[in-house]
């Protein structure tokens, strides 16, 4: 399709000048973008432009661009998993020869892609490692970005020659910017010969494993994230993205913290893939409100404060206060115009609750990047939590004390192209956490002795160590599974720990020994 455009020049008859753009029109050529990598993430064109709109979503800038206005409109979240398949797409299309960067909003502050992307051309790259470990072409730049080293330095050395760019901080600026590109230039010769470079691709290990209804439970969020990272590389399922590539995930998975210090913990060194500095701009977009911006997407705190109109942190707020026992303390970021819009919240359900002075709050996920999202989502949640909490402390004469922040993620998911990040991040950290001896089991303690020639089983509260109830036998496999049966909640590592006492029990009676339990 051929998109003619009419410009006029004062300095002309309007005749010839409407003559001359429709000369220039014929003469023009309609592209076809090659998008071999990500190309479901595209909105694709017929022009010699290619537009980088960072976080701000890319229909709205394409719904105020024709077809022949662009080559091919995309975001950019991350600049570790973003900028390699955008070099790699540059690179097959070379017809192409501008490239305009949206930078306006605060997740692209916050992620740093479109910064990154910009360095690359202003500073270039050098060779080093990947966060994996990989060799990698390394972008010249305080975010730290890098490039497949598959893909020749002359190669990237030629994008940065031949390829103009700009940086834009509104959609109107970039409309501007396109327009004025349309209207000086003809069509623009190739500047090079289409190139395709091999493509690493990690393959995952998968072991047998529950697809619906996982439980995890950590002290901070940072050991919680590991947990969860090790719980979906082992057994989650692959499945395709409905965009590019493919995730593995776990559906409906809890995850539940329980001690996150205040001012949260950040480990050393940091192995998040955050730090204090993004925390504290990220926090904002989940408790304060933000003014309704076009082209800027939604953030979580401007669904929660005016986007239906009313208050509903202030609104919770209240009802805790008036009625501390409530169970209808819920927030909703879902509209029901998010199924025709397609910008629906990956957030979309939060409850808090009062039990025994404790406030727990509680977020649902309809789908949840695990390893990029969740450490900063579980920060900004408990931030959210804190504020309530001190909110009715101060208001009332509750003195309530912090509760477990719990996340339900429908799909709890990592994209295919960090996967080996992950198992990097498994390999160096997992261990360590599992090596915590943490006897703290809600469903409480065991005391094992043998009473002529009987094993008896005393089970008793945590904590205070009160008596609940009495198991008796002589075959430790039954005792197991009668402790099992009767505390179906009783955690993995304890049960182990158990069947291994029973049988020491059971061999001291068989051998005529004394039993001592191991503390």
């Amino acid at each position: 399709m051929t998109c003619i455009r009419l410009f006029y020049n004062r300095s002309l008859d309007p005749d010839k000048q409407a003559l001359k753009m429709l000369s220039r029109e014929a003469k023009k050529k309609a592209h076809k973008y090659d998008a071999q990598y990500k190309p479901n993430q595209l909105i694709l064109g017929q022009g010699q432009v290619v537009i980088v709109t960072g976080w701000t979503p890319k229909a709205i800038v394409a719904k105020k661009l024709k077809c022949d206005d662009y080559a091919a409109i995309g975001n950019l979240y991350s600049p570790t998993r973003g900028i390699g398949p955008l070099i790699r797409n540059l690179l097959i299309n070379t017809h192409v020869h501008k490239l305009i960067v949206l930078n306006q909003t605060k997740e692209d502050k916050n992620a740093g892609s479109v910064t990154c992307l910009l360095d690359f051309f202003k500073y270039g790259f050098e060779k080093g490692v990947s966060q994996t470990g990989r060799d990698s072409w390394v972008i010249k730049s305080e975010i730290l970005g890098y490039i497949d080293i598959e893909i020749p330095e002359e190669s990237l050395s030629q994008i940065r020659k031949y390829i103009e760019y700009v940086e834009a901080h509104s959609v109107d600026e970039v409309i501007a910017l396109v327009e004025d590109y349309t209207a000086s230039h003809d069509d623009v010769r190739e500047w090079g010969k289409p190139k395709i470079f091999p493509l690493y691709e990690p393959k995952p290990t998968v072991l047998p494993g529950v697809r619906y209804g996982h439980r995890i439970e950590g002290e901070t969020i940072a050991e919680t994230w590991v947990k969860i990272l090790h719980r979906i590389k082992t057994t989650g399922t692959i499945r395709p993205t409905g965009y590019d590539g493919n995730w593995q995930e776990l559906i409906d998975l809890m995850a539940i913290v329980n001690n996150e210090p205040e001012g949260f913990f950040f480990p050393e060194p940091n192995f998040l893939p955050i730090d204090q500095i993004f925390l504290k701009s990220y926090i904002p977009q989940v408790v304060d409100d933000a003014p309704y911006q076009e082209g800027v997407k939604y953030s979580y705190g401007q669904r929660l404060r005016s986007w239906f109109k009313k208050d509903q942190i202030k609104q919770v707020i209240h009802k805790l206060i008036n009625e501390i026992d409530a169970a209808s303390a819920v927030m909703s970021l879902w509209d029901v115009q998010d199924h025709e819009t397609g910008g629906s919240p990956c957030l979309n359900h939060i409850w808090t609750r009062v039990v025994d002075n404790e406030l727990s709050l509680t977020a649902v996920f309809r789908s949840n990047d695990m390893f990029s999202a969740w450490p900063a989502n579980a920060m900004g949640l408990r931030a959210l939590q804190v504020h309530i909490c001190e909110q009715v402390t101060q208001n009332s004469d509750y003195k309530l004390t912090l509760g477990p922040l719990i996340t339900i993620s429908q799909s709890a998911h990592i994209y295919d192209d960090t996967w080996d990040a992950v198992d990097q991040l498994i390999a160096n950290q997992y261990n360590k956490i599992c090596k915590k001896n943490e006897f703290n089991d809600p469903c409480g303690n065991f005391i094992i002795e043998v009473q002529q020639d009987e094993i008896v089983v005393v089970q008793t509260t945590p904590n205070i160590g009160e008596f609940v109830y009495e198991y008796r036998g002589k075959n430790p496999l039954k005792l197991v599974r009668e402790i099992c049966n009767t505390s179906p909640g009783i955690q993995s590592k304890h049960i182990g720990y158990l069947g291994i006492e029973l049988q020491k029990a059971f061999n001291a009676i068989k051998n005529n020994k004394i039993y001592t339990q191991d503390q």
